[in-house]
């Protein structure tokens, strides 16, 4: 079976890097499948979940709060300002962060920039928990 090299970066860390038989990643305009020796390609992904497919059948998981995908015919690289790997998922964090965060933008008399900023951090929250489903799902 072909693998491709995938490297998921943060802006702090490496977080993730191995071979993959296929990646799977939240683009702006939906999810993207991406093979061994794809077309080169780079995009702009929305927060949601990156999903690697291993060679022995096996998915890593992570978390991205957005970022840039780049496909090079031998490696994908995920950049993102944050990526989690699914076990550091906090369920009830998120939960606690997306109640803070809707409160703060009820409460809120920004202006439309930081009112821009606050509905972001809710859809990346909201975007975290839906990947915490969906990983629950993967593992039952």
């Amino acid at each position: 079976m072909s693998t491709i090299q995938v490297e998921i970066v943060s802006a702090e860390e490496e977080i993730w890097s191995g071979e993959g038989t296929m990646v799977f990643a939240p683009g702006v305009a939906g999810e993207l499948g991406i093979a061994p020796k794809h077309t080169p390609l780079i995009t702009q992904l929305k927060p949601g979940d990156v999903r690697v497919s291993l060679e022995n059948g096996e998915q890593q998981f992570f978390f991205i709060s957005g970022g840039i995908l780049e496909v090079q015919p031998h490696l994908v690289t995920v950049l993102s300002d944050t990526a989690l790997r699914g076990d550091d998922l906090d369920e009830e964090a998120a939960r606690q962060a997306m109640k803070q965060a809707e409160e703060r933008l009820k409460d809120s008399s920004a202006d439309d920039k930081d009112y821009a900023d606050m509905k972001a951090e809710l859809a990346a929250y909201a975007a975290q928990i839906r990947a915490i489903e969906k990983l629950k799902k993967l593992r039952n």
